[in-house]
């Protein structure tokens, strides 16, 4: 397991101003090259984020969370140390409120 650490990412509140794209499953499952199951498996592991709701029956992914975790998986950052990243990008969810 290497020292390093996993990327980091700023919430959107702390970065300056970007519009932040709700990337809907259709688009990221297409991003990450994954399979719908596959994607599902990954969340319920811990190895990529939850979706947010953005509606009554409508949820997606923010786009930089989706490119953090493809640039940690290219990194070759471990399971564990995205598991860690994915912890840290769901807290930021809740601080930028």
């Amino acid at each position: 397991m290497s020292d390093s650490k996993p990327p980091t990412v700023q919430s959107p509140s702390l970065a300056p101003f970007r519009p932040v794209t709700i990337l809907r499953i259709a688009v990221t499952l297409r991003r990450r090259g994954r399979s719908r199951s596959a994607h599902y498996a990954d969340i319920k592991s811990g190895l990529f984020v939850r979706p947010i709701r953005i509606g009554l029956r409508a949820a997606g992914t923010p786009d930089y969370e989706v490119d953090a975790l493809i640039a940690a998986r290219i990194a070759g950052k471990s399971d564990d140390e995205i598991r860690e990243l994915v912890l840290r990008l769901e807290a930021a969810r809740k601080a930028a409120v």
